[in-house]
C-alpha cells in the first residue's frame, strides 16, 4: 500500500473516531445535519474522499445516514449498533448515562451466565488452558494495569470461545470492550477496592469441574458485583460538556 494511502486510512479512521465521539456524547443531536462534505472538508483541512470515508464508517454503525440531496443526518440512539467496540468505545469516553450503562449489564446478565454453564459442559483442556493463563495474569498484574486489563478480556473471550456456540462467540469483541471500558470507568479516580480476581476464579473452578449449574450461578454474580462495583465507584470531578465547550 502507498504511503499516501495508508495517510488517507489513518485520516478518515481518526475523523470517524472525533464525530462518533461528539454523537455519542450529545454534541450532535438526534436528527441535526451535519456539514456538507465541502464545508466539512474545508473546515477540517481534509479530504473530501477521507472525510466520506469517515462518514461512511459511521453510517455502517448506525450513528448517521445519508440522503441524496438531503444530507447526512444524526440518527436516533435505537438505531445505533450499540455493541460495536468502537460505539462502545466512544460511549465510555463521553460518560454513558446510568440507563444506558445498567442496560449494558442487563444484556450481560443475560447471556453470561448461561455462556459459563455452555463452557462447563463442552470446554476443552486447552481452552481451560487459556481461561487458566489469563487468570494467573489478572492475579500477577492486577486490573489496576493494563496488562491486567487485557487478562480480564482475555478470559472472558476464552469462556465465549468455550461455550462452542457461534452465535455468542461473535459477542466476543463486543463482550470485551464491554469488560475494558467499565473496568476502566471503575477506576478512574482510585483502584479497585474489591479485588474481583476471586469472582472469575469461582468462575474459573465450576467450568474446570464440569459444574454448569455452578458455573451459571458464579457468572451471574460476577456480573452482578461487576455492576455494583461500576455504580459505586467514585466519579471524577469535570465540568459539564457543552456545545459551547467545542467549536466547529
Amino acid at each position: 500500500m502507498a504511503a499516501e494511502e495508508i495517510k488517507s486510512l489513518r485520516i478518515h479512521g481518526k475523523l470517524a473516531r472525533d464525530l462518533g465521539l461528539q454523537i455519542v456524547s450529545g454534541f450532535y443531536r438526534e436528527g441535526e445535519l451535519l456539514d456538507t462534505e465541502s464545508d466539512a472538508s474545508q473546515r477540517l483541512a481534509v479530504s473530501r474522499p477521507a472525510y466520506r470515508e469517515a462518514v461512511r464508517i459511521l453510517a455502517a454503525k448506525g450513528l448517521v445516514e445519508s440522503r441524496p440531496k438531503v444530507g447526512t443526518r444524526i440518527t436516533p440512539r435505537d438505531k445505533w449498533h450499540l455493541l460495536d467496540p468502537d460505539v462502545l468505545s466512544w460511549m465510555f469516553q463521553s460518560e454513558p448515562d446510568e440507563h444506558l450503562l445498567e442496560s449494558l449489564f442487563e444484556l450481560r446478565m443475560i447471556f453470561e451466565p448461561e455462556a459459563a454453564a455452555l463452557a462447563a459442559r463442552r470446554r476443552t483442556n486447552e481452552q481451560l488452558d487459556r481461561m487458566r493463563n489469563a487468570l494467573t495474569a489478572m492475579s500477577e498484574h492486577t486490573l489496576a494495569s493494563d496488562e491486567g486489563r487485557a487478562a480480564d478480556q482475555e478470559f472472558h473471550a476464552a469462556l465465549l470461545v468455550a461455550s462452542d456456540n457461534p452465535f455468542l462467540r461473535t459477542l466476543t469483541s463486543s463482550v470485551s470492550a464491554a469488560v475494558s471500558w467499565t473496568t476502566a470507568l471503575k477506576q478512574r479516580v482510585r483502584p479497585l477496592v474489591r479485588d474481583p480476581v476471586p469472582d472469575h476464579e469461582r468462575v474459573f473452578d465450576a467450568i474446570a469441574a464440569r459444574n454448569a449449574d455452578g458455573a451459571r450461578a458464579a457468572m451471574a454474580k460476577l456480573v452482578e458485583l461487576a455492576l455494583f462495583d461500576t455504580k459505586t465507584a467514585p466519579m471524577p470531578t469535570t465540568k459539564a460538556n457543552t456545545r459551547g465547550a467545542a467549536t466547529r
